[in-house]
């Protein structure tokens, strides 16, 4: 049942706007009073939502919490809880650390301080990622440009060649030798697509998404594209063309993986204190991509975004690459969670100038 006590005005503790860590601050029996941006981002809830509510309603029932916050009441000292599992209907269990801090105020007696216990592991493997991209890139961009260059002797000579033989069986094996030329120059082209200069502007991420599904319906006639878009939403500064190409690649990989039948959702919402590239901003898109294929094989989950990385058998393993290219040359930053049924992948993109560096 709602509380009818006020609750905290965000001017009252502005200074936990800023945290990236999500703090929650409730009152002697335990009734929210105020969630910072960070917490809001962490459970997925507005603060308006759930302010006046038990806190029961926000987490659920963690093994040993309860007890942990009534001795804490009780006695006026901190707690340090560890793999605590918040378990939240139709969303997946976050496993948290919780640190809890008697405060001295009229409005709130405790201060509780939650951080997902992967975040420090995350953001040690995606720095470890991107500098291993960044890597593999560089080594397939020195070798496209190596074997362009004879490429073109190759496609020459077989055209003169040609040109000199009579017979027309002879004639087949110098037009394979100059398809499969073109067909290396293009891969070749697509390698080296993702360095060329960007030509940022403000523009509405709907419009992007809008032309996607319109490429996709035309090309998947059997997939059914969903909408789901917070219109809300405001401008974002980027290349119009690169982030056409880069959700395009991620839903016709999707579709590709559901072999044309199945159904895509593109998803927008807001996301606050979000860091990427080592740069926390306090306001950014979440675009996502979420399909009901059968998910990204377990044996290349982990490489998924590697350039000549492919699960399918006949895949380039290039649409990905770009993609992830694409995105983080606007300071953004994608990943994927994936199982049989529902694969979703995560791209997050800045609104707003960064907090902090």
């Amino acid at each position: 049942m709602q509380n009818d006590q006020p609750e905290i005005t965000p001017s009252a503790f502005s200074g936990l706007e800023l945290l990236s860590s999500a703090v929650v601050l409730v009152d002697d029996e335990l009734i929210v009073r105020y969630l910072n941006p960070g917490a809001e981002n962490l459970f997925a809830v507005s603060c308006r939502k759930i302010v006046g509510y038990s806190l029961r309603r926000l987490l659920g029932e963690p093994a040993g919490l309860g007890s942990a916050l009534n001795n804490v009441l009780r006695d006026n000292w901190s707690y340090t809880g560890h793999n605590l599992t918040v378990v939240r209907p139709g969303m997946e269990a976050l496993h948290l650390d919780c640190i809890v801090t008697p405060v001295e105020c009229t409005e709130a007696r405790l201060l509780l301080e939650f951080r997902p216990m992967d975040a420090h592991l995350k953001v040690a493997r995606e720095e470890q990622l991107a500098h291993q991209q960044q890597a593999n890139r560089e080594l397939i961009r020195n070798l496209a440009h190596e074997i362009k260059n004879p490429l073109g002797g190759i496609r020459g000579s077989a055209q003169l060649l040609e040109r000199e033989l009579d017979d027309p069986q002879l004639r087949e094996y110098t037009q394979v030798i100059i398809a499969e030329a073109d067909r290396l120059q293009d891969l070749m082209n697509r390698l080296l697509t993702s360095h060329r200069m960007m030509q940022p502007s403000q523009l509405n991420p709907h419009d992007v998404l809008e032309r996607v599904r319109r490429l996709i319906l035309a090309e998947f006639p059997s997939v059914e594209v969903r909408r789901d878009y917070d219109t809300s939403l405001p401008y974002i500064t980027g290349d119009r063309e690169q982030l056409i190409q880069a959700i395009l690649n991620i839903a016709r990989n999707a579709a590709q993986a559901m072999q044309g039948e199945g159904e895509i959702v593109l998803r927008t919402r807001a996301a606050r204190q979000v860091t990427m590239a080592k740069r926390r901003f306090k306001l950014a898109l979440q675009l996502q991509v979420i399909d009901n294929g059968p998910g990204v094989p377990e044996d290349i989950r982990d490489k998924i975004f590697y350039p000549l990385v492919s699960g399918r058998e006949n895949g380039s393993g290039l649409g990905l690459s770009l993609a992830q290219s694409f995105i983080e040359q606007h300071q953004g930053a994608i990943d994927v969670d994936s199982r049989p049924g529902r694969t979703c992948f995560n791209v997050f993109l800045p609104i707003s100038r960064d907090v902090d560096s």
